[in-house]
């Protein structure tokens, strides 16, 4: 499986990094308007609509039209595991449908000082057997977009 990784440290503190990385609103915010991310419906682990926090056993259904060009790309993430201490926090989502193989997103937090470092960890197979396996390690020209505007984001709506 390929990898992409993406770290930053931005200058707030980890609880209020935390809270907005844990919210259907804070996945909206952080993606850039290219993507035309549309949030179609969410629900909680216990299957109430529109949960507040995304915990684990969470879900939503997204849909996506990359810089305006085909059709609509439906894509349904579960967050299949969140967990939280002492200034450290992880939660991790895994595409449940979609147009990846497989896509499992581990966002990581941790407290340093007054700030937070927050790493991306994508872990992706691209569909198309062999050549999908071929092709995974340039899947970052497209990521790297995505995510450096992510952190960059973030710094500017937290700090």
């Amino acid at each position: 499986m390929s990898t992409y990784e993406r770290e930053t440290y931005v200058r707030a503190p980890f609880e209020d990094v935390w809270r907005f990385h844990s919210t259907l609103d804070g996945l909206e915010a952080l993606t850039p308007e290219f993507m035309n991310l549309r949030v179609e419906s969410s629900r909680g682990p216990d299957g109430e609509p529109d949960p507040d926090v995304l915990e684990a056993g969470a879900e939503a259904d997204l849909s996506m039209r990359p810089c305006g060009v085909g059709p609509r790309q439906g894509w349904t993430t579960r967050i299949i595991e969140r967990d939280r201490e002492d200034g450290a926090g992880l939660f991790r989502d895994e595409m449940i449908g979609g147009p990846f193989r497989r896509w499992v997103h581990t966002h990581s937090f941790y407290a340093d000082g007054g700030g937070t470092y927050v790493r991306d960890r994508v872990e992706y197979q691209l569909p198309l057997g062999d050549l999908g396996r071929l092709a995974g390690p340039f899947a970052v020209v497209g990521f790297e977009p995505m995510f450096r505007y992510r952190h960059r984001e973030t710094k500017k709506l937290l700090e």
